[in-house]
């Protein structure tokens, strides 16, 4: 997608979804976001079942989870879009929006993490994506407030959306 040199804001970024159609973040305005790259061989996988808990658990709320499949750590997501969203349905009961599967870090980095890790840099100041499952939370206006390495669990950051979705 060629959104990457017209993003100025969160709402400006687009993302694809599986079967070509374009998710468009301005849907996202005034909602509490959780952006998440997953993949459905990783240790970290159990975390989708959290993941939807906090999604069931706030979603009436203005609280929105995007996942962004992703094979660039240890071949850890291989299968193509249709049977990423199939497992992530069966296994995990997953019912928030999964993007297409694309990459987070090197040349063909998707524009929504060169976005947000433009926005929110890592320990030491690090912008690349570490592992699956790392996390960037924004507020209802867009701007990224938080990022989490993929230990921090989902229950870890209910706290963080609960305040957000308060205030």
């Amino acid at each position: 997608m060629s959104s990457e040199s017209t993003a100025q804001t969160f709402y400006d970024l687009k993302a694809e979804l599986p079967g070509g159609s374009v998710y468009d973040f301005e849907q996202l305005r005034g909602k509490v976001v959780l952006v998440v790259n997953v993949a459905s061989e990783c240790g970290f996988t159990p975390q989708y079942k959290g993941l939807q808990a906090l999604y069931d658990k706030y979603k009436d709320r203005g609280f929105v989870i995007l996942g962004f499949p992703c094979n660039q750590f240890g071949g850890q997501e291989p299968g193509d879009d249709a049977s990423i969203a199939s497992s992530c349905e069966l296994n995990h009961g997953v019912s928030f929006p999964l993007m297409k599967k694309s990459d987070v870090n090197g040349n063909n980095t998707n524009p929504v993490y060169k976005w947000l890790k433009n926005e929110k840099a890592g320990i030491l100041g690090l912008t690349r994506i570490k592992w699956n499952f790392e996390k960037f939370l924004v507020d209802k206006n867009g701007n990224v407030v938080n990022r989490w390495a993929s230990t921090t669990t989902p229950e870890a950051v209910s706290p963080y959306v609960e305040k957000l979705l308060s205030d």
